[in-house]
């Protein structure tokens, strides 16, 4: 890891990135692509050391309280925030001034927080999304070596609803060949089902490939699928989105599956839900 001084940590849309890279190692990781411009080593991760500071001075300042976003660049829950804790110092900062946040990881970590999780969506709202992609515990491991495995991430989604806190599933990248069939798919929705999540974003069923990310990803597949490349160069050549030959069906299974358990599933209804700021009514009645 290497530490950077940052000129800013939130961008107008209100996305905070604290870390630059990713040392959960799993090989279809979209972050990798060349068009992201990280120029150090993927997993020699960059930590923006002044990311706290930034943050508190941008929040006291800011006019208007908004819903603050995290993980879709780099996991909030990388290893090293175990020790460095910038994440847990953001959540901190964000309760302290009112705003909301959601957070997007593939680490039960995220379960240390859990004591400020709830006190933020007591007082404004918070939302935790977790990403799955395989339902066995051996393929997850094997395509997303160093992270939780889908059991522990599970467990961590089932805790947060217990404690009333949102969940939102994303539910991929589906491997095509690999994890685009319906025993996959059937095993994730039932474990979802189980732990009562509110929602579930997918874009198709596939995935996505561009320089920087198709040759790492390729890399993996000749040492974890033999022959598994050919078979990608063969059909999907040099796409952006490898779209799995059972989209179609699959997309039917789980939008049949959401709406007999009444989940959210509509891509702009998910994200519409994630960009409302909410504060609580009891919050605006004790100024009274």
């Amino acid at each position: 890891m290497h530490k950077v001084k940052a000129k800013s940590i939130l961008s107008s849309s209100g996305n905070m990135n604290i870390y630059r890279g990713c040392t959960h190692g799993c090989i279809y990781c979209d972050s990798r692509s060349r068009c992201y411009n990280i120029n150090h080593d993927f997993e020699d991760v960059e930590i923006k050391e002044n990311a706290l500071e930034l943050l508190e001075d941008t929040l006291k300042r800011k006019r208007n309280k908004s819903m603050i976003f995290t993980g879709s660049m780099s996991d909030p829950y990388i290893p090293i925030e175990k020790d460095l804790k910038l994440t847990r110092g953001a959540l901190e900062l964000v309760y302290k001034y009112g705003f909301g946040i959601t957070l997007l990881t593939k680490s039960d970590l995220i379960l240390r927080d859990l004591d400020l999780i709830k006190k933020i969506n007591e007082k404004t709202k918070c939302v935790v999304q977790m990403t799955l992609t395989a339902s066995t515990d051996s393929l997850s491991k094997l395509i997303e070596p160093n992270v939780a495995p889908a059991s522990k991430r599970i467990n961590a989604l089932k805790i947060f609803s217990e404690n009333n806190i949102p969940t939102i599933v994303w539910l991929g990248p589906i491997l095509p060949f690999i994890l685009d069939n319906e025993e996959n798919i059937c095993a994730l929705l039932d474990m979802m089902i189980k732990v009562k999540v509110k929602g579930i974003l997918y874009f198709g069923i596939g995935m996505t490939l561009r320089e920087g990310n198709r040759e790492y990803y390729y890399k993996q597949l000749d040492k974890l699928f033999p022959n598994m490349k050919e078979k990608y160069i063969k059909y999907y050549k040099n796409n952006y989105f490898v779209n799995s030959f059972n989209n179609d069906k699959l997309v039917k299974l789980i939008d049949e599956t959401c709406i007999l358990n009444n989940i959210m599933h509509n891509t702009d209804e998910i994200f519409s839900y994630l960009k409302k700021f909410e504060e609580k009514e009891y919050v605006q009645l004790s100024l009274f």
